[in-house]
């Protein structure tokens, strides 16, 4: 079932949603499944799948020198996808990016998410590589979210990027993008941001899931300017907590939020990152309470594969 139709289905209640992502190859997917497991009674309708882009490594030779090499730590998003399906009757979402895959991998992606019966996808520009200093697209590949959207619409129209052939069962992709509350590290303002998404709504896409954010009222004002720009697609707020003091430098740094001053005062009270843990736990809660209060269609939690402090939250919420 669509995301979509979820939400419509709910008739105005808050659903349980959330992220997990890949993990490393080499690892197995029962700890995945140990820290999906407490969710589900929760009742989640779907869960996203995130997809790592390649990176570099270096690999010894031997004779004292390195080897670069591309690589991709955390494949198996679809598989994964397939997976939870299977095992817990969910539906799922995976992530689709533009970096690191060229428009005929992303097509033969969609195909097998079809052919998988999986009908909603996440589409996603996707960020730039360690080492580059902005996001370049593979060559044959999508530039932004937005021509990634154009893609997956037009294949639900039949429209393949060939066309050659006679289409007779047509794929029906749900699509989800991305919108930032404090708008995205790249954009020169929050009004240009808003541009860019009502881009990517006018495309095809039928949902936004935001960026974290730690202040509420970031998310209620980016609805309202979204909504009077003529954005009217769900849009799901999208929730961390947090977990440890490092937090306080790498979320701002990396995703260019503010976070309150009465949360980083909670935080520098705390003796150990057992109390920071707490104190994200309780933040959350209260986002939640006041978010689902709000009639948000959705409340999605980025677990980055770790569900007790989800499940914690999630207890007191739903």
């Amino acid at each position: 079932m669509k995301v979509t139709q979820h939400i419509e289905e709910s008739k105005g209640e808050t659903l349980f949603s959330f992220e997990i992502i890949p993990p490393q190859k080499g690892k197995s997917i029962q700890e995945l499944y140990d820290n999906i497991d407490p969710l589900m009674e929760f009742k989640p309708p779907f869960i996203d799948v995130t997809t790592s882009r390649e990176e570099y490594i270096y690999v010894d030779k031997g004779n004292g020198l390195l080897a670069k090499r591309l690589t991709r730590m955390r494949p198996g998003t679809l598989g994964i996808c397939a997976s939870i399906k299977h095992k817990y009757d969910v539906d799922t979402v995976p992530h689709v990016l533009c970096g690191g895959f060229t428009k005929e991998e992303t097509e033969y992606l969609l195909v097998d998410c079809h052919y998988l019966g999986i009908n909603n996808v996440m589409a996603l520009r996707g960020d730039a590589m360690k080492d580059e200093q902005s996001f370049v697209a593979k060559a044959g590949g999508n530039n932004y979210a937005v021509d990634l959207v154009n893609q997956i619409y037009h294949l639900n129209q039949g429209k393949y990027l060939h066309d050659v052939m006679h289409v007779d069962n047509k794929a029906d992709f749900c699509i989800g993008v991305a919108g930032y509350p404090e708008k995205h590290l790249e954009s020169p303002s929050l009004l240009s941001d808003l541009k860019r998404l009502k881009e990517k709504v006018d495309a095809g896409a039928d949902y936004v899931v935001t960026q974290m954010f730690f202040d509420n009222a970031k998310y209620f004002q980016f609805v309202d300017k979204a909504r009077e720009m003529g954005i009217t697609v769900p849009i799901i707020p999208g929730i961390k907590p947090l977990a440890v003091q490092r937090h306080l430098q790498v979320l701002p740094q990396i995703f260019r939020i503010d976070l309150p001053e009465d949360l980083i005062r909670a935080v520098d009270d705390c003796k150990d990152n057992a109390a920071i843990r707490e104190v994200g736990i309780e933040w959350a809660i209260q986002q939640s309470l006041e978010l689902k209060a709000a009639g948000v269609p959705v409340l999605h939690y980025y677990s980055m594969g770790k569900s007790e402090n989800i499940r914690q939250i999630a207890s007191q919420v739903f």
